[in-house]
């Protein structure tokens, strides 16, 4: 495809021309997108006669026959015109028979008054025609070609975005050769010839274009006050059949925001956005849905007390710049404070927004469940995560470290949170995914391990926030929890007095091998609660007790030399 340059009055009569002819014709569609207000709508003259009034800014003809191989003769006049002689300017074109044509109008009727192109090229009135056209396509893709249209924006690169480049390095009247993708929809992306900046965002929905072609043009003016206040810039589809359609420009960004900080004092907060309270008595542990965000433009995002009145009583205030069109989620993580244990990695517990990007609002494989999962808990070391005779879904992740997302069936689950050698588990908790198919979920691990060494917050816990907003807790199964970090003076194994089965706890004086297990009446092992090298400490033991029958079972403490049992009875 080689485009050539005609004047823009002379192809609109050629067009015009289309079925009058006899003999050899071709196929012409063209596209109006002068945006020079004084070309808004024109009139148009065939050897002297009047073909076609009221011819608009961003319309188009469909594909029709035109007279090939003969010289024709075409006067453009304004939109008032009432006769020949009103013509402005007359051209002269042959167009060659069998060939498709798409011809796009473009440019100023005089340069007087309009910005420069910023790339030098010429922006004088013209017509830009691309051959060979295609008029149909096959295959269930939709076929399409790309022109930049827009004398005063500069060169840019367009993407379809997680998909690929589709224009490179286009200038000011370049138009592409025929790109074929499935018929679906998309997010252009238009940014700047590096391909580093965006200037903005586009849908192309061509979900219902299977088999169809377009021409998708840049129009109007980058700075409309700069240029006679002519139409603003904006994207378009020409399809084969005269449609125009609109590419809608993204302005917003979707975001979904989950409270996490551990700190008592950030236990609820108000949240404002560029100085407007967006959230009051914004929960720990709560999340709101994916709502609409400003994109595109710096944002301010404050945080404050629940008392707040004002924006001016903001805790923390976090800036940075959404992208159109592009999914977030926002994890409130942190302390404010200080009296805090430190985290174990070394890794700042200063109060911060952890940003999952690109986030999913739902599923990407249909018929299972997605999760990210966020390592939360500022006392916490880096764990694995295992999805019990699944397999490993987090490996080292240490706080603030977020995983891809993670697809699986919609099923209950065991997971077990092990020490980064996978050989010890910590805690386990159960995680019932099995009426969430579709649906996506930031998995986040919330809380101290230690609340006594942080201020008594709230001690450790995993929870799923869903895409709706809805935050559900993972019950704790088997599992331990460590309550106190100070070396006791003894070991000693407590009775999780009132029965059945509340939670236990021992105490530990040096650092050492430790077994917790459970057995029944007939001295049978039944649970295993703690296997592993323990610090020195007080530890917290609950086990989940629903696959049990009723009945006497014992459970031992083996630290070192020290042992001990107790009894429990279970009644359901």
């Amino acid at each position: 495809m080689i485009p050539r340059r005609l004047s823009f009055v002379a192809i609109l009569a050629v067009f015009l021309s289309g079925g009058t002819a006899i003999g050899q014709t071709a196929k012409l569609q063209v596209i109006h997108n002068a945006a020079d207000p004084a070309a808004d709508t024109v009139t148009v003259y065939l050897n002297g006669t009047k073909l076609l009034s009221n011819f608009a800014f961003r319309t188009a003809t469909p594909f029709i026959d035109a007279p090939a191989g003969q010289l024709l003769n075409i006067g453009i006049a304004g939109k008032n015109s009432v006769s020949v002689n009103d013509t402005l300017k007359n051209f002269q074109v042959t167009l060659t028979a069998g060939q498709k044509y798409v011809a796009i109008a473009n440019g100023v009727v005089n340069s007087a008054g309009f910005a420069a192109n910023p790339n030098g090229r010429n922006i004088g009135l013209s017509l830009i025609i691309s051959a060979p056209a295609l008029d149909t396509t096959s295959g269930g893709n939709v076929s399409f070609a790309v022109m930049h249209g827009a004398t005063d924006a500069p060169g840019v690169k367009v993407s379809a975005r997680g998909v690929a480049t589709l224009v490179n390095k286009a200038f000011y009247g370049d138009v592409t050769s025929y790109i074929s993708v499935p018929a679906a929809k998309y997010t252009l992306d238009v940014k700047d010839t590096s391909g580093t900046a965006l200037v903005a965002a586009y849908t192309a929905d061509l979900s219902g274009l299977a088999n169809r072609t377009a021409t998708v043009f840049a129009s109007g003016f980058l700075t409309p006050s700069a240029n006679k206040n002519g139409k603003a810039f904006g994207l378009f589809a020409a399809l084969a059949n005269g449609q125009v359609v609109t590419m809608p420009q993204i302005t917003t960004a979707r975001v979904q925001v989950i409270h996490n900080a551990a700190d008592p004092a950030a236990d609820t907060v108000t949240v404002y956005l560029n100085g407007t309270k967006l959230l009051s008595k914004f929960a720990f542990r709560t999340a709101t849905p994916f709502i609409d965000a400003p994109a595109g433009t710096p944002i301010n995002i404050g945080v404050a007390g629940k008392n707040s009145v004002s924006a001016g009583d903001t805790l923390k205030n976090f800036s940075f710049t959404l992208t159109p069109g592009e999914k977030y989620v926002l994890i409130a993580n942190g302390i404010l404070g200080t009296g805090f244990a430190p985290n174990p990695s070394g890794r700042s517990a200063a109060f911060t927004l952890f940003v999952k990007t690109p986030a999913e609002e739902a599923a990407a494989t249909s018929g299972k469940v997605e999760f990210a999962v966020v390592h939360g808990s500022t006392d916490a070391p880096a764990v694995d995560v295992v999805a019990r005779g699944v397999g490993r879904l987090v490996h080292s992740a240490a706080y603030g470290d977020i995983t891809g997302y993670i697809g699986v069936p919609p099923a209950a689950y065991t997971l077990d949170v092990r020490d980064t050698t996978s050989t010890t588990t910590v805690i386990s908790f159960t995680a019932n995914l099995s009426g969430l198919a579709n649906r996506s979920a930031i998995v986040f691990a919330s809380g101290f391990l230690t609340p006594s060494a942080n201020k008594s917050g709230k001690p450790f816990g995993l929870f799923a926030a869903l895409n709706d907003g809805t935050v559900v807790p993972f019950g704790i199964t088997t599992g331990i929890q460590s309550t106190s970090a100070a070396a006791p003076r003894q070991c000693e194994l407590t009775q999780n007095y009132p029965n059945p089965f509340n939670p236990s706890s021992f105490s530990i004086p040096a650092a050492g091998q430790t077994t917790l297990k459970v057995y029944n009446s007939i001295g049978q092992e039944v649970a295993t609660l703690v296997n592993g090298q323990l610090q020195a400490g007080s530890y917290r033991v609950t086990l989940n007790a629903a696959n049990l029958a009723s009945g006497v079972y014992l459970y031992r403490l083996q630290a070192g030399a020290f042992s001990s049992v107790r009894k429990m009875v279970l009644l359901k």
